[in-house]
């Protein structure tokens, strides 16, 4: 299949779904948003995947492109595509469907586990996530559920962490496609948020963590596999 990404700032790329597509003999391209990149054509992919940022979803005077990614997410939405979104990107697909975005109760950064939402327990991502002892974040905001979303999971920080729709729409706030590279570039570019508040590890408690990593990325295979077979 064609994977196409979506990208904000340099520092946070697919991650782990790198190696995810090119072992499943897929092809990716990225529209890089920070550097005056142009969306492609709908007919030119068949899997969108909208990356995190550390910029929110109402950002849009100092980051004019993200009018144009929320009308071009939609139209993505509207034609059918498989969609993946992740932390902002997630909030990006409550946001153009209609649901809002604001700031969460508590900034969430580090390795925090999952509730599995009671509804949503036979569903295939779920029984994904429900394997993940801890999953990794690095949030500040929250999306209410868009209509016809099924909530997945939840944290003890943040009540809505994913979302499924239909089959081809996967939203999650947390990451697993962070690896211990891309942990270490968060901190360094956005260390600043690792404020010591209740749900905020520090960097050393984050990054020690070498064995949550390799779960994380084997989950997100699984999730992978799952949204294109749908």
């Amino acid at each position: 299949m064609r994977i196409h990404s979506l990208q904000h700032v340099a520092f946070e790329d697919v991650g782990s779904m790198q190696y995810d597509i090119q072992q499943q003999g897929h092809s990716l391209t990225t529209t890089h948003w920070y550097r005056g990149d142009r969306a492609p054509e709908l007919d030119t992919f068949d899997v969108l995947v909208v990356m995190g940022g550390p910029m929110n979803v109402y950002d849009e005077d100092d980051h004019p492109w993200l009018i144009t990614e929320k009308a071009f997410l939609l139209s993505s939405i509207n034609a059918g595509k498989k969609v993946i979104g992740i932390c902002l990107g997630a909030q990006l697909i409550a946001c153009v469907l209609g649901a809002a975005v604001t700031r969460n109760a508590h900034r969430e950064i580090g390795w925090f586990p999952l509730t599995i939402s009671p509804a949503a327990a036979n569903h295939p991502v779920a029984k994904i996530l429900a394997t993940c002892p801890q999953v990794f974040h690095w949030h500040g905001d929250t999306f209410a559920l868009p209509q016809d979303a099924v909530l997945l999971a939840s944290s003890k920080a943040c009540a809505h962490q994913a979302f499924a729709i239909g089959k081809n729409i996967v939203a999650f706030q947390f990451h697993l496609e962070t690896t211990y590279q891309s942990a270490q570039a968060l901190i360094e570019h956005c260390g600043n948020e690792l404020d010591g508040s209740a749900y905020v590890q520090d960097a050393h408690t984050i990054t020690q963590a070498r064995q949550h990593f390799v779960a994380i990325n084997q989950a997100m295979s699984q999730v992978w596999k799952v949204l294109l077979q749908a």
